[in-house]
């Protein structure tokens, strides 16, 4: 029974994950100087995330939206960002916005959270 509710969850996730691909928007338009400084600024973040999750997608989602080609790192099984994740955040759970500021990490959980995050800072 466990396989396949495993089945029909990555089945979803993938249909999922192929219809936010196809039905984006356009991206947040910047000046090029403007894009370049939100792209340093960028270099501080990642995302830990699972390609069909669909509170990875919504995040994802809002990324392209504001225009923030921040990193992304699969916390799936047996990927080292999976430790780092636990190690760091204290649990794998995703989507997780990695935060790094003036020498500090800041885990950053729930995907409403880090979509407030993003436009707070970036839009």
């Amino acid at each position: 029974m466990k396989i396949l509710i495993n089945l029909i969850r990555n089945v979803l996730g993938v249909i999922m994950a192929t219809l936010d691909l196809v039905t984006r928007g356009s991206k947040l338009k910047r000046t090029p100087e403007k894009q370049q400084e939100v792209n340093n600024a960028l270099q501080q973040l990642s995302l830990y995330q699972f390609f069909a999750c669909p509170f990875c997608i919504k995040t994802r989602r809002a990324m392209h939206k504001l225009n923030l080609p921040i990193e992304t790192r699969s916390a799936s099984e047996g990927s080292p960002h999976r430790e780092e994740l636990l190690a760091g955040g204290g649990r794998v759970k995703v989507p997780c916005l990695r935060i790094e500021q003036d020498g500090k990490v800041e885990w950053l959980y729930e995907s409403s959270e880090i979509i407030r995050y993003l436009e707070t800072r970036f839009s």
